[in-house]
Parts: C-alpha cells; structure tokens; sequence
C-alpha cells in the first residue's frame, strides 16, 4: 500500500486553517490518559474491525500513535479494507514527534 506520511507540523497548519481532518488515534487507553490531540477519535489497533463502519471515507483520516508503526498498520488495513489511500495520512514520528516540534508542553512518555 502506498500511505503518505504527513508531518506534524502540516497537521497542524491544516488544523489551523479549518481543514477538515478525522484524527484517528489507534494507541491504547492508558497512553491516551497521557497525552492526546484535540478532537481526535480513539479507537484501539486491536479495535479497528469493529468499528470500520465509524471511520468516515471521503475525508482526510490523519492516523496517530506513539512513533507511527501502529498507526501505519491500521492505515494499510483500512487501504486494504476499502478505504481510498488518496485520504489516509500516517502522522511521521506520531504524538512523540508531536510533542516535540509543534506542542511542546504536551507531556511525553
């Protein structure tokens, strides 16, 4: 599958001016009791199948966990699960990169 990378800072100049983003964030429960973007959805990697039917088509999906392993995982199961690539965006380095270049006060862990 070929799922682009977004950086981010691109998420965050694309938040910034009001584009439509479904942040999806695939990490566990106690890692989202850590740190967590701002209107993002949690659904578990192991959760993923059951709730296909809530993720939207049609709208950029910016997959997030800790580093960005996971989350490319859960995006290559959503290409091959019949979501189009052309909307699925893997957050480069995940919520730590995150952290460290565009909220620098978020806490890491």
């Amino acid at each position: 599958m070929n799922i682009k990378s977004i950086t981010p800072t691109e998420v965050a100049e694309k938040l910034n001016q009001k584009h439509p983003l479904f942040l999806l964030d695939v990490r566990e429960s106690n890692e989202v009791a850590i740190c967590r973007l701002e209107n993002s959805v949690h659904i578990p990697m192991n959760l993923i199948p059951l709730y296909l039917d809530k993720i939207p088509d049609e709208i950029d999906i910016v997959l997030y966990c800790h580093h960005g392993v996971r989350s490319l995982n859960v995006a290559n199961y959503l290409a091959e699960n019949g979501f189009d690539t052309d909307y699925l965006y893997n957050l480069s380095g995940g919520i730590d990169a995150w952290a460290l270049t565009v909220d620098t006060q978020m806490p890491r862990y």
